[in-house]
């Protein structure tokens, strides 16, 4: 934690807001300063600055523009942007007041991330240039995932790679409507206030379809420290409220299917790792020979849940058929062997924890 407590509030910020005054340190990630400070007629605020660092200049931009965006929704679903100071790469919040998250949170955690989605339908063109299109799963990514299943000796069906070359295609393609998508949906990052549930922690924010972060609930909140596996009914309620509330904000249907999202989130072995070690490293090549360990559970553990989930997905004839329509039934066989390998070789795996730890 950086303890410097003088917050580098500039003079127009001074003009507009007043001078900064009780500043305290808060936790934050190394790539930001963040303080909890009073304001004269705004009172308790929050301070980010964006330090200096690889992308630091296009972090701050998207978290500005997230920001704004975000102001858009009918119901509020992020801090309110109180003011900017871009050349010291500071933003200013409404301090928010967050408690420990209900049981079920997840509804209300998808129904706000439906509203924030939406944020994006109605803006114009110039408030949505700062923010890059969602970059999904590339082909290395299905070399790899198909090298650990041959590393794992399991059967690979030969309708596999077509079906993940499709699977990747579909997801390359920019959405008709794109949404404002958070980047990093992680419990922490979702604040459950007295009025909602409102996200924080705008720096990955991008343009893509909002099915792959509705896809974190089931899938186990894939670029998180923190991997949960709620009842599938709760999942099922959660889903359900997500489609609704964007039906709600856009009076349009959710494009895209959420077996794809899930799918493509199994295929990324980044997606295992914190996001200081997405270096290009080939982390599903390492699965075989070590594993280890990040926030709630395992990289083996988090790569069986996913195979679990997908191959529930995909099998025929069931309520999340969704794969079916996909053309990914070879894949779900496959995650369905490969899960069984994983067992058998490691045995004392164990399942990803069902509540989220506060």
């Amino acid at each position: 934690m950086n303890e410097r407590t003088d917050v580098p509030f500039g003079e127009e910020l001074r003009a507009a807001l007043g001078a900064p005054s009780r500043a305290r340190v808060l936790d934050s990630s190394p790539r930001s300063r963040v303080w909890r400070v009073e304001l004269p007629d705004a009172g308790p605020a929050v301070v980010k600055q964006l330090v200096d660092g690889p992308e630091a200049a296009g972090r701050y931009a998207r978290e500005t523009a997230a920001l704004k965006l975000a102001g858009r929704a009918a119901l509020p679903v992020a801090p309110r942007l109180l003011g900017t100071d871009d050349d010291a790469r500071l933003l200013v919040m409404e301090l928010l007041d967050h408690r420990p998250p209900t049981e079920g949170w997840q509804v209300a955690y998808a129904q706000a991330l439906a509203r924030l989605h939406a944020c994006a339908l109605t803006a114009p063109a110039g408030e949505l240039a700062a923010l890059p299109s969602w970059s999904g799963p590339r082909d290395c990514d299905i070399d790899s995932f198909l090298a650990l299943a041959h590393a794992l000796e399991a059967t690979v069906p030969a309708a596999v790679r077509e079906e993940l070359d499709g699977l990747v295609e579909r997801l390359g393609r920019p959405p008709l409507r794109p949404a404002l998508l958070h980047g990093d949906p992680c419990p922490g990052n979702d604040l459950h206030t007295p009025d909602g549930i409102r996200f924080v922690d705008f720096e990955q924010a991008s343009l893509g379809s909002g099915l792959m972060e509705l896809a974190y609930v089931r899938i186990g909140f894939p670029t998180c420290w923190c991997v949960t596996a709620a009842p599938a009914p709760l999942l099922d309620a959660a889903e359900a409220a997500y489609r609704s509330a964007w039906r709600d904000a856009t009076g349009t249907e959710q494009e895209g299917d959420l077996a794809d999202a899930c799918a493509g989130w199994l295929i990324r072995g980044d997606a295992l790792v914190r996001r200081d070690h997405r270096d290009g490293t080939d982390h599903l090549a390492r699965l075989p020979h070590r594993d280890w360990t990040w926030g709630t559970a395992s990289a083996r553990g988090r790569l069986l849940h996913r195979l679990d989930v997908v191959a529930r997905m995909t099998e025929d004839g069931t309520s999340a058929g969704a794969g079916a329509r996909s053309g990914l039934g070879a894949l779900g066989r496959l995650a369905t062997e490969m899960a069984a390998r994983i067992r058998a070789r490691w045995p004392r795996l164990g399942p990803v924890p069902v509540r989220r730890p506060e």
